[in-house]
């Protein structure tokens, strides 16, 4: 009996299978890259607001504490959100007549609520406890970033789930020490890795991974 095929069709096979191999491989990879990207993810994406409220003059410029305006950070799972009277504290007596400002004065005399723009917004099926992290260590700038240089606000990190889980994992890269929780000038020392290993254990820090740690 003659043979069906050239015996070409076997180096054919192998080349078509490999190469279909490698194009499922890279259309993932590329995939996943396009996942990590902030067209996704939107880090690094500055957020127009009803009022460009600028971090980096009120942070850097005029050295206010995180705490002054997020007042809960401490005691809650919320940050919160300053009230208009929080900002009519300073702009009664500075730019109390700029034009700029004037949403910001309707605000106050209506006592209706500026709707600002959230910036960093979990989905609704994740628990995240911001006085929790703050305890353990972790700092603002370490999840927020340079809140000090940003003229207006962005998302720093991607927010997802595999950048929580590698703090999770691996703490002793990321804690510092509870008195330099709210400096925006805090770097991390050349022995961080032997103050985190220090801080986990003096701070009582679990590497929790469980689901349950989160989605509730």
């Amino acid at each position: 009996m003659s043979q069906i095929f050239h015996r070409s069709a076997n180096t054919i096979s192998r080349v078509s299978i490999f190469g279909a191999i490698f194009v499922v491989a890279g259309l993932l990879a590329l995939l996943g890259a396009i996942n990590r990207s902030p067209w996704v993810t939107e880090a690094r994406v500055p957020r127009e607001q009803p009022i460009q409220f600028s971090h980096e003059r009120h942070v850097a410029g005029n050295g206010i504490d995180c705490r002054y305006c997020h007042t809960s950070v401490e005691d809650s799972a919320f940050a919160g959100i300053p009230p208009t009277k929080t900002c009519m504290n300073c702009h009664s007596q500075i730019f109390s007549n700029s034009a700029f400002l004037e949403p910001v004065r309707q605000s106050f005399r209506s006592d209706q609520s500026i709707q600002w723009t959230r910036v960093h917004d979990l989905p609704d099926f994740v628990y995240f406890n911001h006085s929790i992290h703050l305890h353990k260590g972790v700092g603002c700038t370490t999840c927020h970033g340079q809140v000090d240089r940003m003229p207006l606000m962005w998302q720093e990190q991607s927010l997802q789930m595999e950048w929580c889980l590698d703090c999770h994992r691996n703490p002793e890269r990321y804690v510092r020490p509870r008195d330099a929780l709210f400096r925006v000038d805090y770097v991390p020392p050349a022995n961080q890795l032997e103050l985190g290993r220090r801080l986990v254990n003096e701070y009582q820090i679990q590497k929790l991974t469980s689901c349950s740690t989160c989605h509730r």
